[in-house]
């Protein structure tokens, strides 16, 4: 409600402590300052008939660490459904076969990984349908792996990263945490590019010390495998080398897809810190201050300023405005254009009506 009847702006507790704007309630905007953000969820009661806090997708998913139980559970099962079901038809694949159950498992991750490398092939229409219902769902779940598991993964290992590259500068921890927030996405792209340097390291030594090809074979082959072309004429082929493939394939495949998706991101991030900093370093106009000036009284409040910015870095658009407005209005219950802890109370008992 208003204080003496004057205008308060809506962001006022955002408004820095030495500006000199005129305000009849500068007493009571000062208690405000101290709100930086929403309160805690676990604070703030829950209300049965769904007028509670909205529920976090945490919840409903488990949060990351769940969600990377439960990537590890979808995975063991699509293996050990797919090796058991490659065992039971392994009469109806050619190839090259070495271990009946050793042979299912890694057709399962071949096909999963789209590598496809020709060794093994189905020979008979019920398997080749088989194959192709296990590909479309292992890419699915390759999906949900690089977007929770991978990444998982990779940000614990980062802090350790930032440690090793700022090691001879001493850093407090709030600036280290201001480090890790800024760079997140460029040291996720060191990450997952020395990930899989190693990974590619250790599979061409592999290749060229068990399966005896030469280096540039092996090498070859590591290419044509982590990038899935699998083109067949260099595969693993003897029985410790397919039981290296099985966990090597895999993550070497996940790991460069990954490494795009950051490529990726911070390619957009890039574009979106460079708009950012357009947008706060151009000159203000006329022009902007009338398309600033929501409420159309001549001035432009703190609150205007800040949505206007947001609107003009891309980050917030007019639909997104338009419904919090409305939401703001439904709370306003006595139209006095602010809020307070007794309209809050007032829609709270017309809700329970």
């Amino acid at each position: 409600m208003a204080c003496n009847g004057a205008k308060k702006p809506l962001l006022s507790g955002l408004v820095d402590s030495t500006s000199q704007r005129i305000d009849e309630c500068t007493p009571y905007r000062r208690r405000f300052r101290r709100v930086k953000s929403a309160p805690v969820t676990e604070l703030v009661p829950s209300d049965i008939s769904g007028n509670g806090p909205i529920p976090c997708y945490e919840y409903f998913f488990g949060g990351r660490h769940l969600s990377l139980k439960q990537v590890a559970v979808f995975l063991a099962v699509y293996l050990g459904l797919g090796t058991l079901c490659f065992y039971v038809v392994r009469d109806d694949i050619k190839g090259n076969k070495l271990n009946p159950i050793l042979d299912s498992l890694y057709f399962c991750i071949v096909t999963m990984t789209t590598v496809g490398y020709g060794d093994l092939v189905p020979d008979s229409a019920p398997v080749k349908l088989l194959a192709c219902v296990f590909v479309f769902t292992g890419m699915l779940l390759i999906g949900l792996i690089l977007s929770k598991a991978a990444d998982y993964l990779v940000e614990k290992q980062e802090i350790l990263l930032i440690k090793a590259l700022r090691m001879h500068q001493k850093l407090d921890p709030a600036a280290f945490l201001k480090e890790i927030e800024t760079n997140k996405v460029k040291y996720k792209c060191y990450l997952a590019i020395i990930i899989l340097s190693v990974l590619m390291l250790v599979g061409t030594i592999f290749l060229y010390m068990v399966e005896d090809l030469d280096i540039i074979d092996a090498f070859y082959c590591v290419c044509s495998t982590i990038t899935t072309l699998g083109y067949g004429d260099k595969s693993f082929s003897t029985v410790y080398g397919r039981m290296f493939a099985v966990f090597w394939i895999l993550t070497g495949t996940i790991a460069l897809g990954q490494l795009f998706l950051y490529i990726a991101e911070l390619f957009t991030e890039s574009r979106q810190r460079a708009l950012v900093n357009w947008v706060l370093t151009r000159r203000m106009t006329s022009l902007d201050l009338e398309a600033a000036d929501i409420d159309d009284d001549g001035v432009v409040g703190a609150a205007e300023f800040v949505i206007y910015k947001l609107k003009e870095m891309g980050k917030i658009s007019e639909e997104d405005i338009a419904l919090v407005i409305k939401e703001f209005e439904d709370l306003d219950v006595d139209q006095s254009g602010t809020l307070s802890a007794s309209d809050i109370m007032a829609q709270t008992t017309q809700t329970h009506k």
